[in-house]
Formats: C-alpha cells, sequence, structure tokens
C-alpha cells in the first residue's frame, strides 16, 4: 500500500514550497501558519502564474501515469475498499459536531433565560 503513488501538488503548493524561505526572509518571526497566510495573499495577488500551473500540470500527468502503472500492477485491489471502511469510521466523528451545535443551542437558551432575570428586576 505504501507504494501507491502520492497526489500532485497543486501550483499553490509547488510555489509557497519554493517562496517559503524568501517570505521567511522577509518577515522574520511569523509563526508557520502567519506564513501561510501572507503566502496566500501573496498568491491571490499574483497576476501570472502560468510557470506553477504548468509545473502542476506536469505533476499531475506523471501522477497519472504512476497511478495506472501502480493499478495495473495490482496496487488498487481490495485496499481501496478497506480505505472506505476507515473513512466510514472517521465519518462517525461527524456527528461530535452536531453536539456543539446543541452547546451553542443551550448557551443560547441560558442568554435567553439572563434577559428574563433581567426584566423581572
Amino acid at each position: 500500500m505504501s507504494d501507491k503513488p502520492k497526489r500532485p501538488m497543486s501550483a499553490y503548493m509547488l510555489w509557497l514550497n519554493s517562496a517559503r524561505e524568501q517570505i521567511k526572509a522577509d518577515n522574520p518571526g511569523l509563526k508557520v501558519t502567519e506564513i501561510a497566510k501572507k503566502g496566500g495573499e501573496i498568491w491571490r495577488s499574483m497576476k501570472d502564474k502560468s510557470v506553477w500551473e504548468e509545473k502542476a500540470a506536469q505533476a499531475k500527468e506523471q501522477y497519472t501515469k504512476d497511478l495506472e502503472s501502480y493499478n495495473a500492477n495490482g496496487g488498487g485491489g481490495e485496499g481501496g475498499g478497506k480505505k472506505a471502511q476507515k473513512r466510514g469510521k472517521k465519518g462517525k466523528k461527524a456527528a461530535a459536531p452536531a453536539k456543539t451545535k446543541k452547546k451553542k443551542d443551550e448557551s443560547e437558551e441560558e442568554e435567553g433565560g439572563d434577559e428574563e432575570e433581567e426584566e423581572s428586576e
């Protein structure tokens, strides 16, 4: 399973990997998350992204060839089904955010209760 080719990086990720050191140098002391935000701002303001889009297209073509070769050699097989099951397990975690909504609803009810208390005073 570990032989499966990795998905290709997007044009933005290819650019960010090459520009990260320069962004760090221009903005010393930035946290990793802030560097990523700064990179996003620079990327959005860039006019000509064709160089990076071309590199991403080449990477995607290579990935497609590698993936076809991997699948042709029996790499795909039953392993894909197992991964789908793992994803299904992760899906159960999706129910957790519903609980946070309940908490939010409860806090709104509490706020509503505060207003009633204020009115009675």
